[in-house]
């Protein structure tokens, strides 16, 4: 019931496009734009083609716009998490603070499709290494999951021994901890970028876990 609520608040969201032609992707914006594109072949056989583009660091209003584009003309934009009606279905768009975390085709049956990645963009050249690289890519992926575990432990560690400490803490009840790992300031700079950097790897592969990738935001 919530999830259909949320659903129809996000189709009421979308605005109608003002028609202006959809921009190239350039290499420069590839941490700052995401690019995704859409093919849909009706039963007559008649093509259409569909673009999702949006822009991570262009925010108005104090959120992220997700912009549709249909035959290369502005179709519609909406803020994010963004429900898009299209041909046969619908294009659901949600970011993180790394990048996207969904874009998907959903038919009205229900069958979910991931759209294609901009060749030029960063996700189409992740995509493009996964196909060279299968083998390699997935050592890549399993690692950048692994360090967000251990970023994960040793958050828990460090706010564990945080709050047994406090003064009024739950110290009086279940004692002090300390935590079995003391990183030094330099240490905890060292894991944070390397958390943002295994979260942001999961981003262009629309990869996304509310508990390791929300942590690291």
């Amino acid at each position: 019931m919530l999830k259909e609520w949320r659903h129809r608040r996000a189709v009421q969201r979308v605005k109608p496009g003002n028609g202006r032609p959809l921009k190239p992707f350039r290499w420069w914006q590839m941490l700052t734009r995401a690019l995704f594109h859409l093919r849909l072949v009706s039963q007559d056989g008649r093509q259409t083609v569909y673009a999702v583009d949006v822009k991570h660091q262009n925010q108005s209003e104090g959120h992220v716009k997700a912009h549709l584009y249909l035959e290369g003309r502005h179709h519609a934009e909406s803020k994010v998490p963004a429900v898009f009606p299209v041909q046969g279905g619908t294009v659901e768009v949600r970011t993180s603070a790394f990048g996207l975390k969904r874009c998907h085709y959903v038919t009205t049956e229900g069958a979910e499709h991931q759209l294609i990645p901009d060749p030029s963009s960063a996700e189409g050249r992740r995509a493009r290494f996964d196909r060279a690289h299968p083998a390699l890519s997935r050592w890549i992926g399993v690692l950048s999951s692994i360090v967000l575990v251990t970023g994960l432990v040793l958050l828990v560690l460090q706010l564990a021994e945080q709050v047994t400490r406090a003064p009024e803490g739950i110290a009086q009840h279940v004692g002090t901890f300390t935590s079995p790992i003391d990183l030094s300031a330099w240490s905890n700079v060292v894991v944070g970028l390397a958390t943002v950097t295994a979260s942001t790897e999961r981003a262009l592969r629309l990869r996304y876990n509310w508990l390791l990738d929300g942590g690291a935001g």
